[in-house]
């Protein structure tokens, strides 16, 4: 979860914009017949129901303000359940959640800070039972999966923090990008630790003035690395950084991922990050190694795609075929600036080819916004 960005290019922009809009469903005026509806605006989160019963829940949110906006569900202890990011101006999203029982808070957040109007809702009753057990083993897979990301990203981290802290500028810059990658490819849950997340991979541009002060994480060491080349006194940051990542690993082993909450709306999520700050060169703004996360995000909501697969093929099969051909074609285009086992510089990748990347994402991104609903059946 970070701030939206303000997209550079004009040919990247707008394509990236028509992603925003494209998964937004149509305007008929109104929310479907079973879909609860929400209208965000810049300062306002408004929820048709607050009453609401257990089980597979569809929001319908329209953003009525001038802003890029994103639909976050908060536990009780204010932590993330689920959220839908990059709702554009003017457009509506449809969001399937499933809710146990309890209460939750509903909050729209214009700018996508993570901050805004919520609305607490009620939820009672009983969500129905296990349902196809095929969605409890992929969840169980997925678990797995991320943990082991987590732990090479860990390892990779440890590594690049010993270059940090030896003063090996140029050894730390070979590290950078790969202890990113384990991160990179479960962002969507990691993120739920709204506590770490900021403090870890936050930008300087996502900060206010004031908050720039507090800034750490991984983006810092970049910019010390590549902008001032020297690390000299970021020590503490590296520690840091490496603490707070083995703080994700074990907060992760407690965690009970969801086949429709954490998977299938987060490889979603997973792709509107592309969308939103590796397309448009944002992410690494020192490095240029944007595209080593491009990778990472599309591999996260590929490996989600594949535990669902057999399940989309039996309940959609034209949905399938739709998902099949999104990531056959970003991996092919990613194919093209591949370089000495890694990917070129962004910075030097061009324009036109930045437009086909984000052309690829976008074509994507909308077949992948109807899985959970698929999966939630």
């Amino acid at each position: 979860m970070r701030a939206a960005p303000i997209l550079a290019l004009t040919g990247v922009a707008a394509v990236s914009m028509s992603l925003l809009t494209a998964c937004g469903g149509d305007d008929d005026g109104g929310a479907k017949a079973d879909a609860i509806a929400v209208t965000a605006t810049d300062k306002s989160c408004e929820v048709a129901k607050t009453d609401l019963t257990a089980g597979k829940l569809t929001f319908e949110i329209s953003n009525k303000g001038s802003k890029v906006n994103e639909f976050e569900v908060l536990r009780p202890d204010g932590s993330i359940l689920a959220e839908r990011e990059n709702i554009g101006p003017s457009t509506k999203a449809e969001f399937v959640v499933k809710l146990d029982a309890g209460s939750y808070t509903l909050l729209c957040s214009a700018g996508q800070t993570g901050k805004g109007p919520s609305t607490t809702v009620t939820v009672t009753g009983q969500a129905a039972g296990a349902g196809d057990p095929r969605l409890a083993k992929a969840a169980a897979e997925y678990k797995t999966y991320v943990l082991a990301q987590i732990n090479d990203g860990y390892t990779r981290t440890e590594a690049f923090v010993a270059a940090v802290k030896a003063g090996d500028v140029a050894k730390a810059k070979e590290l950078y990008a790969p202890s990113r990658i384990g991160w990179e490819s479960v962002e969507s849950v990691a993120e739920k630790f709204g506590d770490l997340d900021p403090r870890m991979d936050a930008r300087e541009a996502d900060l206010k003035p004031e908050e720039r002060k507090n800034w750490s994480g991984w983006h810092l060491l970049e910019k010390a690395l590549w902008k001032d080349g020297s690390v000299k006194g970021k020590e503490k940051y590296a520690d840091q950084l490496l603490k707070d990542l083995g703080e994700v690993r074990t907060r992760l082993n407690t965690l009970t991922l969801d086949p429709v909450n954490d998977m299938a709306a987060g490889a979603k999520g997973l792709l509107d990050e592309v969308a939103t700050g590796k397309v448009t060169g944002e992410e690494e703004t020192y490095s240029h190694t944007d595209l080593v996360d491009f990778k990472a995000n599309v591999d996260g909501a590929k490996k989600v795609y594949d535990l669902l697969e057999p399940i989309v093929k039996e309940r959609d099969a034209a949905l399938a075929s739709d998902l099949d051909t999104g990531f056959k074609n970003v991996y092919t285009l990613l194919a093209e600036h591949e370089k000495d086992g890694s990917y070129v510089s962004y910075d030097k990748v061009g324009e036109a080819d930045r437009k086909k990347l984000s052309d690829a994402v976008n074509a994507l991104g909308e077949p992948l916004s109807k899985l959970a609903k698929v999966v939630a059946q």
